[in-house]
């Protein structure tokens, strides 16, 4: 069964460029609109302008880590 992910807006955060560009393509492939955000503050700064239907976070990032990165989401 294929799915069709057309339309669907999806934010990739993580600090590691390679594994962001791999979402990024993957992602695309299977159409979606994908942003991508280097860290939590700058996915905080996207999100309000972006309005992303689904987020994936990593979890361990400088600065602002992916659990207060959810949090602050959250809020």
């Amino acid at each position: 069964m294929e799915n069709n992910f057309e339309g669907l807006k999806v934010m990739v955060i993580d600090d590691s460029k390679t594994i962001r560009r791999t979402a990024e393509t993957l992602l695309q492939k299977a159409g979606c609109e994908v942003v991508t955000a280097i860290d939590g503050f700058d996915a905080l700064a996207k999100i309000v302008d972006n309005n992303p239907d689904i987020i994936f976070v990593d979890i361990m990032m400088p600065r602002l880590d992916g659990y207060q990165t959810c949090a602050l989401i959250k809020k």
